[in-house]
């Protein structure tokens, strides 16, 4: 609809509806203080009038020329044509003065008009870069320079994602294909040939389907949450803890709790899959008999959910990489890890308005440190 009247406005008012507006608006205004000023001046001359002629200096009147002398009628008709006239012309002159300094005003916008119908999915990376002293304008333009840069980056994040993506789905793909020729090409495969690589069939599907269901909550949680409820975060972390005790005893960790009662607003079901993957996390990059320990703890208007881990030295530069999405330190493609546990806590935590951060453990492992916004709720003690 609104481009439709955008195009019913240009076809009434020509190329350029809103310089043709701000001339005309100049012009009102130029020919209504015109108007007024003479308006004083008549007014001004009608009370003069009023007070009659001058008088001499011994106080008696000055002689006045008789009236057959003076055409009236001309005189007042003079009085009234020539300001008229001169109103016609002011109202001219304003039209060509307020077409000039219109076009004059707009010029950097059509400018920037030009540059931005210039600029596509594949030159997202020019920049209008008006020219000039710092004005409106100016800032306007650095405004959308911003907003450019701003999509770029999105952009360049975004095919860096489809391209992981891809190559993450391919990888299982590729594997099933090989698992399926095999007995077909080898002449003595027996049952236990199809019922093996049907076993790891079986593995790679699982994967690729937590694969999906880990994308999927990655986009939901970047789109943001639904609607808040009051969370139970110490009741999330117990739960995941407690379903994930036969997986630690597996591995000989030894799981330690801190917890603190803390209720935060938020959606229940994301905030469930952050403290998941979470603990996952620790469960999974640790060394055997290692430790995994999961604090809760409130502070001035915040709430601190701190799991740590051992496992292996994380160099403190690679740190930051972990939260983007597909980036974990040691590539395997038999690990079932797809580099995206991190990424969508964080995603999950910018959803919430909380930030996630990471620091290495100086004997090796990770400790990651979500806080949430509490607005002013005292500390525990």
């Amino acid at each position: 609809m609104r481009a439709e009247e955008r195009k019913r406005s240009r076809t009434r008012f020509g190329k350029h509806p809103l310089r043709l507006r701000l001339t005309l608006l100049y012009c009102l205004v130029s020919v209504m203080s015109s108007a007024a000023l003479l308006g004083i001046m008549w007014a001004l001359a009608e009370t003069l009038d009023a007070w009659g002629p001058p008088e001499s200096a011994d106080d008696s009147p000055l002689p006045l020329p008789e009236l057959s002398e003076l055409d009236a009628g001309g005189q007042l008709a003079d009085r009234v044509e020539q300001p008229l006239i001169a109103l016609a012309l002011m109202a001219v002159i304003s039209l060509l003065l307020g077409w000039l300094i219109a076009g004059r005003v707009l010029r950097p916008v059509l400018t920037m008009t030009q540059v931005l119908r210039q600029i596509s999915f594949r030159s997202v990376h020019e920049r209008l870069a008006l020219p000039g002293r710092r004005t409106e304008l100016t800032d306007l333009a650095d405004t959308v320079d911003g907003l450019l840069g701003r999509l770029e980056t999105a952009l360049d994040a975004q095919r860096g994602f489809v391209a992981n993506a891809a190559h993450e789905m391919r990888t299982p793909l590729t594997v099933e294909r090989a698992l399926l020729e095999e007995p077909l090409i080898d002449p003595a495969a027996g049952l236990e040939s199809f019922r093996s690589n049907f076993a790891r069939l079986l593995v790679i599907s699982e994967q690729r389907g937590q694969l999906l269901e880990s994308l999927l909550t990655l986009s939901s949680s970047a789109q943001g949450r639904g609607a808040d409820e009051q969370v139970d975060l110490a009741a999330l972390v117990e739960l995941a803890l407690r379903e994930r005790v036969p997986e630690a005893a597996l591995h000989g960790l030894e799981v330690t709790t801190s917890l603190r009662p803390v209720r935060i607003p938020g959606d229940p079901v994301l905030l469930s899959r952050l403290v998941v993957n979470l603990c996952d996390n620790a469960i999974q990059h640790n060394v055997p008999g290692g430790t995994v320990e999961v604090a809760l703890r409130r502070t001035i208007g915040a709430a601190v959910l701190v799991v740590a881990n051992t496992g292996e030295a994380v160099p403190a530069d690679q740190v930051d990489r972990l939260f983007e999405p597909f980036q974990r330190l040691h590539r395997s493609v038999h690990d079932g890890h797809h580099g995206l546990g991190l990424s969508i806590v964080s995603a999950i935590a910018r959803a919430h308005g909380a930030t996630a951060t990471a620091f290495p453990r100086p004997q090796g492992g990770l400790v990651v440190e979500v806080t949430f916004p509490l607005g002013t709720t005292p500390p525990d003690t």
